[in-house]
């Protein structure tokens, strides 16, 4: 049974079992960030229940703001001149509206209010007729299942009735008096573009896309982010676990990729193969739908392209339906969806509308042209953005695109062979826009210094580095600054034609066969072939004869495509850079986004309230600075909220070390870490930690070579033997894939250790802060008790990406009397946010079983490593792991203390941070507040270890 929280201001807040203080407090403020439309930066450590505080605190506003809203409406019905209450925006009466200034006569004023109270009243009884169907269909969904298999018989005679229908059209076709204009083989009129109309002679087309104006009106929503779709699916089922899991309409989005249940397009592999071919389809769908029969198709289409048996609209509505009657996750979603035979990508786009709490990944909202695809509107909603410690870096990364030089010529070839095929059916604007395209990529292999004609493969340019442009100046030096980048981009978004191409290389392979009248592409067949190592000049086969179940990668174009898209969405708040490496295969053009803020602005201007939320937010000048001033936010609308963590303050230890056992300072700048005497020194510390502490030890080291060059010289040396006697030696691994047995050996020594006893007390993970293994894993008890920092893992300071962005801060950014430039911060926040993602979101972390109830399930690894440590075999959490982990979702040890090492109340860690520059106030002020205030300076080693020692003997004998 919920229990009921009373908070100030009469709040009272649904929760499954009795929260910390630190959750009361956190709802608390959630609420008021929502009530009065702010943006709130919310930091509370891994391991407080932060999900279920999520949850709880914004659907208790939002169950609270419909209450009101209808209570409003109520009013507005019995009392004439009560003020408007529109869907999606805030139900508290308005300030009275002035008289107006044109010195109307009364009656005049009087009958406009009478028609604005008439009209508003209409408004409210519409939208209460709109909120009564809706709630009788969800009714009638939930109590009855004859709908389901009555839409399903139907849909199935539809499908007969259609195949009988293709079935005598191709009869049809097949006889007298159909002509082609050239011997194409079947389904290859598909590749060829259609007549294309310039930006003015197509604005009164209309598209299939657009068909759906069935959409009823958007209710007040909350849109829920996180980065990965495990996370997305943790949030889901904490959101089951809350006492809002029978009243809540929940949809979760996702991509065409993990959504779509059509086994032929699912194997296209490709997510934009995959957004094309079931695009293609609808438009298959509609033109046969629309088609009359009289106008017979001339040719035989290809039968791939036939309509999705999936996609429709009965069935879609249905599935609609059935999503928001009960919360679902995305695995029961896709079997809803081959169960009911509709589609669960678009059936969840229709569900927006009327959802309360929508769940999707960041790109869908931090994108707008797929955020404007699938459907969301952000006026007057509340977005929750988690996991929002790399949110400047996603929104950058989402932004930014890179092309290769090889990528470069193998558009050009493909592109060039593709007009030559179809030169005498394409029109002439189409052969104008690909020429155009053609001279571009052409110059863009020409400011790399190399030649289109030539194999990019074997060209060695005369010149190598890294060259850094704005937008304009690139553009002049490639000599395209003539051409219009926004209709080239326009031409691609409607002709579709980088789809096409695609299509083009999925029939013919890489290389196109000779045809049997134009002997003259031969050359450019065989330059094609010498693009593709290991071709022979053998004609490829057809798509249908090659692999049967390889993944197709896209086209080269759609990269391109993307690079122009860039190029055209960002001037000043863009950079080109041209890094050419040796050989024109290996060179690139990268579009770096130096201002994410520009696209935040809209979803800080639109939105009613903003709340981004993370374990570790430090430091938060990075969101207040680089994001949400420059995104418009004004400073008295931003709201900071940090807590505390569950521990109590004597079970974490975290220390700043400035010397070592022999008074060698700890400094590790690059002029001095590299020193004999400083690897030598840090050697010996870790043999005296090792002593002292039990279970598992994580050392972080700034990067791959330093930690490789710290091995060897430990090795030649014996230090790293003097290590192995206390502890096992793992070391972060060099593949993604071998992450999971690493962690897995990690987990069975130290959990042999502790039973067996003997001299080796655990094992000692060696790991690189942003490697393989420094986010995302979590920590339980005695996987890891001491987390070591070596040095200040600041960026390579020599980075031409890196002094761009410092100049356009240092230039964008007010600077006041005494604060540092806004660049150099840029760095030091920049390293602070890699450690706090290495201690602070690590840390202890709790058992996976029987820990009240359950209060915070981001576990992942962690739940499966104290699956193996309590003898359980983690067959489940590990294949939902291993998986994870395949997909690019690593986790990682690298974050042993506080964090996600500390998950319960009788957990403990220490954290030893070795450097005396973390002594430095703007240094400290960027850890984690529940961190920083128990942090401990000590000068000289023998004060540390003997802190250390005292700290986990007492907890080892208390435990």
């Amino acid at each position: 049974m919920a229990d009921k929280t009373q908070e100030d201001g009469g709040v009272s807040f649904p929760f499954p079992f009795p929260p910390y203080s630190i959750q009361k407090d956190f709802m608390a403020e959630l609420y008021q960030v929502l009530e009065a439309g702010k943006i709130g930066i919310f930091e509370s450590p891994t391991g407080t229940g932060k999900s279920l505080s999520l949850i709880c605190g914004a659907l208790t506003w939002l169950r609270d703001f419909e209450q009101r809203k209808q209570q409003e409406e109520a009013r507005c019905l019995l009392e004439p001149g009560a003020g408007p209450v529109p869907e999606g925006q805030d139900p508290r009466p308005a300030a009275p509206s002035t008289s107006s200034p044109g010195g109307e006569p009364d009656w005049v004023t009087q009958f406009v209010q009478r028609k604005e109270e008439r009209d508003l009243a209409e408004r409210v009884r519409e939208e209460q007729l709109r909120r009564r169907k809706r709630e009788e269909r969800l009714q009638q969904t939930r109590h009855s299942a004859q709908l389901k298999h009555t839409a399903r018989r139907r849909r199935q005679e539809e499908e007969e009735t259609e195949a009988l229908l293709r079935l005598s059209r191709e009869v049809l076709s097949e006889g007298p008096g159909t002509e082609q204009l050239e011997q194409l083989e079947p389904g290859e009129e598909e590749l060829v573009l259609a007549e294309y109309a310039s930006d003015e002679e197509r604005r009164a087309a209309s598209r299939v896309d657009e068909e759906e104006d069935l959409e009823e009106e958007h209710v007040m929503k909350i849109y829920y982010c996180s980065r990965t779709h495990s996370q997305l699916a943790q949030f889901v089922q904490e959101v089951r676990k809350s006492p809002f899991s029978k009243e809540t309409r929940l949809v979760t989005l996702a991509s065409r990729q993990t959504l779509c249940v059509n086994e032929e397009v699912r194997s296209l592999g490709s997510v934009q193969l995959i957004n094309d071919r079931c695009v293609e389809m609808q438009r298959h769908q509609y033109e046969s739908k629309h088609r009359a029969e009289a106008d017979m198709p001339k040719r035989r289409r290809q039968e791939s392209l036939a309509a999705c048996p999936f996609y429709n609209l009965e069935q879609t509505q249905l599935l609609r339906d059935e999503i928001l009657v009960e919360v679902k996750d995305m695995e029961q979603l896709v079997a809803l969806g081959r169960e009911a035979r509709g589609c669960p990508y678009y059936g969840s786009r229709l569900a927006i509308p009327a959802a309360q709490l929508v769940v999707l990944p960041y790109p869908m909202l931090l994108h707008t042209a797929t955020r404007q695809a699938a459907g969301i509107r952000l006026q007057g909603q509340v977005v929750i953005i988690d996991e929002a410690h790399n949110l400047i870096d996603a929104i950058t990364g989402i932004h930014s695109t890179e092309v290769s030089g090889s990528q470069l010529c193998q558009a050009h070839s493909q592109l060039l062979q593709y007009m030559e095929r179809y030169r005498k059916r394409l029109k002439a604007k189409n052969l104008m826009y690909i020429k155009q395209i053609l001279y571009l990529l052409e110059k863009f292999v020409a400011v790399l210094g190399g030649n289109i004609k030539q194999n990019p493969n074997t060209q060695s340019l005369s010149q190598t580095g890294t060259e850094l442009k704005t937008i304009n100046d690139f553009l002049f030096q490639s000599q395209v600054d003539n051409i219009n980048l926004f209709k080239i981009q326009r031409y691609f978004e409607k002709s579709k034609v980088s789809r096409k191409l695609c299509g083009f290389t999925e029939r013919y392979g890489a290389v196109l066969p000779p045809p049997r009248e134009q002997s003259r592409l031969s050359g450019l067949q065989h330059f094609l072939q010498s693009l593709q190592p290991g071709v022979t000049e053998a004609p490829a086969a057809p798509l249908e004869e090659a692999e049967v179940g390889a993944v197709r990668a896209a086209s080269p174009l759609m990269h391109i495509e993307g690079f122009l898209a860039a190029l055209t969405t960002a001037s000043q708040d863009g950079r080109v850079i041209l890094s050419r490496q040796g050989s024109l295969s290996q060179s690139s053009l990268k579009f770096l986004l130096l201002n994410p803020a520009v696209h935040f602005a809209q979803v800080v201007k639109e939105c009613r309230a903003v709340v981004i939320a993370g374990g570790t937010m430090q430091p938060v000048s990075a969101f207040r600075e680089q994001l949400l001033a420059h995104a418009g936010a004004e400073v008295e609308r931003v709201v900071e909220f940090s807590c505390g963590h569950v521990i109590p303050p004597e079970n974490i230890l975290p220390l700043v070390l400035c010397s070592g056992p022999t008074s060698q300072r700890l400094e590790f700048t690059y002029e001095r870490r590299e020193l004999s005497a400083m690897v030598d020194e840090t050697g010996r510390i870790l043999c005296n930690l090792c002593n002292v502490v039990p279970g598992g030890l994580v050392c972080f080291f700034p990067s791959y070579e330093y930690q490789r060059q710290v091995l060897a010289h430990w090795d030649k040396s014996g230090l790293l033997a003097r290590l192995a006697v206390r502890k096992k030696i793992f070391q972060e691994p060099k593949k993604a894939s071998q992450v999971e047995q690493v962690l897995a050996a990690y987990s069975r020594c130290i959990k042999s250790c502790i039973q067996v006893g003997g001299p080796v007390t655990g094992a000692l993970l060696l790991s690189v802060v942003g490697g393989k293994m420094s986010e995302g894993i979590n920590f339980s008890d005695d996987l890891g008790r001491c987390v070591v920092m070596v040095g200040m893992p600041y960026p390579n300071i020599r980075s031409p990406e890196l002094q761009e962005q410092m100049a356009y801060l240092d230039q964008r950014l007010p600077r006041s009397p005494g604060q540092v430039p806004p660049g150099k911060a840029l760095v030091e926040n920049l390293c602070m946010r890699a450690v706090n993602q290495s201690i602070g979101e690590q840390g202890l972390s709790r058992p996976s079983a029987g820990w009240q109830g359950g209060r915070d399930t981001e576990g992942d690894l962690s739940c499966w490593l104290s699956h193996l440590m309590a003898g359980g075999g983690g067959q489940g959490t590990q294949a939902v792991c291993h998986g994870e982990l395949k997909a690019g979702f690593t986790r990682s040890p690298a974050s042993v203390p506080p964090g996600r090492a500390i998950r319960h109340q009788r957990d403990f860690a220490s954290i030893v941070l070795l450097d005396q520059r973390y002594t430095r106030p703007s240094v400290l002020a960027k850890l984690p507040a529940w961190i920083r205030d128990r942090v401990e300076v000590k000068a000289t080693f023998g004060a540390a270890f003997a802190a250390l020692r005292k700290f986990h003997r007492e907890k080892v004998g208390s435990s």
